[in-house]
């Protein structure tokens, strides 16, 4: 994901990284060429002459506008609720953290052992960002794990998975020592719940795309819109006919292309989640906790982040 400043309202006009403007670039270049075409064709200068009326060109237009937008609000309902999920993976993580370290008894090594459980909650955000990116986790993993857990993590088909557990283990045996009680592991076992549930929604939004029948549908129908509309707009705008149509097109296929991009928000396209930084900042917020010191990057006003 590409996180900018709020830009001021001119150079927002002249965004590029972060649009969508240079994947349409060569679609957009298809859609001027047959407008090109359109009006030499209106103006006589080629032999054969295509003239459409502009009212079934308003029809389509608006249903395709209305098309669009349930599409758009389908693939962010599924980009919200993978942020809120992920922001759900940092409060019930700080809440562990604060409860390892207040609700647990036994001396001056309580802190020694509240960070055995951190190291797991920090790797938790690494092992579920990749698992969702299906990349490799181990040099992530590596830095708060020892070789023995990491060896039994990367054994595991669904590491998070396996990370929770461990975790649990960890209750249970300060719990067997007689350094938690009944209601403190009741506190533990709440927000290890939310954790399972914030790893199943996102396996749920991940494994589960919009249908395909619906998207290939709204896709076929704004490019044979595009396609087309140049030859409704020649007999009333003349030369002006390839200015409106690569306007119009760009218009219809940014918001195609921009639902495409966040309908699966954990990829690494540009508007998708900043899972990376998600999960530093994840990792940052529990070691300070814990009184560690953290060296999270400060952002200048013109900075950008790509994750």
């Amino acid at each position: 994901m590409i996180v900018r400043p709020h830009l001021h309202w001119f150079r927002m006009l002249l965004a590029w990284r972060g649009s969508v403007l240079p994947q349409l670039l060569p679609r957009l270049f298809l859609v001027l060429c047959v407008s090109i075409i359109a009006v030499a064709a209106h103006d006589h200068i080629i032999k054969f002459t295509v003239n459409l009326s502009t009212v079934p060109f308003s029809l389509i237009g608006i249903a395709l506008a209305v098309f669009l937008g349930f599409r758009n609000s389908a693939s962010y309902d599924r980009y919200w609720e993978g942020r809120k999920l992920w922001g759900q993976l940092l409060n019930e993580s700080r809440s562990l953290t604060r409860e390892a370290l207040t609700l647990t008894t036994g001396g001056d090594d309580s802190r020694k052992r509240a960070r055995e459980l951190v190291n797991l909650l920090c790797a938790l955000p690494h092992a579920l960002r990749h698992q969702l990116r299906q990349s490799d986790p181990r040099d992530d993993l590596a830095n708060h794990l020892p070789p023995a857990l990491l060896d039994r993590v990367m054994a595991s088909r669904f590491r998070p998975a396996t990370l929770l557990v461990c975790a649990s283990e960890w209750v249970r045996n300060e719990a067997r020592q007689g350094r938690l009680d009944g209601w403190a592991v009741l506190a533990f076992e709440r927000n290890l719940n939310g954790l399972s549930d914030v790893i199943g929604g996102c396996e749920r939004i991940a494994s589960t795309p919009l249908p395909f029948a619906y998207t290939v549908m709204i896709h076929r129908t704004v490019y044979f819109f595009c396609a087309t509309l140049p030859f409704g707009l020649v007999e009333s705008i003349g030369p002006l006919t390839p200015i409106f149509a690569v306007f119009v097109a760009y218009a219809f296929m940014a918001h195609e292309a921009i639902a495409s991009q966040i309908e699966d928000p954990f990829g690494t396209e540009d508007n998708d989640l900043a899972l990376t930084a998600m999960s530093t900042q994840i990792e940052a917020a529990l070691h300070d906790l814990l009184g560690d010191s953290t060296t999270l990057p400060v952002r200048a006003a013109e900075d950008f982040i790509i994750d």
